[in-house]
């Protein structure tokens, strides 16, 4: 039995904005049900903001959960604020997932990046995308989920994947037959075979911005949830200075908050030979 947060039990016995919006000006789906899971998700504009947001999904209570917090989180956001959203976001806000249904987190993800590709067009598919790692986008992976290679990218990037076992949880390529996992081990060992390449080839400006990037994307971020913030500094070498702020300045715990989570982020995106120290 799989240990589910009580917010994961309420959005599945109580979910949130169910239905259709006959009028919608966007509408996004991801799944499909000749794969067990389904979920199209209805959005109602105001120019770029999301007045109201809906939601009909076939699948388990992850899924119901995963889709309901999702349109509390968009509705009321522009879309260039929903665009942030990631799946990572959608499973932290619903207070974890167990690692076998993050799957449902990535579907809601991908009928919310469907909506706003219809949104967008072209530029939205160029503006969220970092670095071109696939050469073939709408490749199926997977043909018993009919999962995409460029679904395996995303899922990699976002979420830090190193395993098969991992990506079968985020995507579930590869959880039928199996006959795709030697394509998926190879996917994961060309993306890290490009992400370190990339790093060597870096300059020192180019490690900074990425550095910086990073930095106010995903750390600064969590910290200000806590009252906290971050600061970048400088550079020197391989050394990354930074000044914590707010609550976070003086905390009894600043050293482990820089060492677990601040330098662990930083090897994992950047560079894995960055150390990071409090100025």
């Amino acid at each position: 039995m799989w240990d589910y947060s009580e917010k994961v039990l309420d959005h599945y016995r109580n979910p949130r904005n169910v239905g259709k919006i006959d009028d919608a000006d966007l509408i996004g789906e991801a799944g499909s049900l000749a794969c067990g899971d389904s979920l199209k998700l209805y959005l109602k504009l105001d120019g770029e903001k999301i007045v109201d947001a809906k939601f009909q999904t076939f699948g388990c209570g992850s899924a119901v959960a995963s889709s309901s917090i999702l349109t509390e989180m968009i509705i009321g956001k522009t879309l260039s604020e929903a665009k942030q959203i990631t799946n990572k976001d959608i499973a932290e806000e619903l207070g974890g997932l167990p690692q076998e249904k993050m799957h449902c987190s990535v579907m809601g993800h991908e009928a919310l990046e469907d909506a706003l590709k219809k949104y967008y067009g072209g530029k939205y598919a160029e503006d969220n995308t970092e670095e071109n790692l696939s050469q073939s986008a709408d490749k199926i992976v997977c043909t018993c989920f009919n999962v995409t290679e460029s679904q395996i990218w995303e899922a990699i990037k976002i979420n830090g994947l190193k395993t098969v076992e991992e990506i079968t949880n985020y995507t579930k390529a590869g959880g039928a037959c199996g006959r795709c996992k030697g394509n998926i081990q190879d996917i994961l060992d060309t993306y890290y075979k490009k992400q370190q390449t990339s790093v060597s080839e870096l300059t020192p400006t180019q490690k900074i911005l990425k550095i910086s990037k990073v930095i106010e994307q995903q750390i600064s971020p969590e910290l200000q949830k806590d009252g906290g913030d971050i600061e970048f500094v400088d550079l020197e070498g391989n050394k990354v200075k930074v000044k914590l702020t707010g609550m976070c300045q003086g905390c009894k715990n600043a050293q482990m908050t820089i060492k677990s989570f601040v330098e662990s982020i930083l090897k994992d995106k950047v560079d894995k030979n960055l150390e990071v120290e409090q100025v």
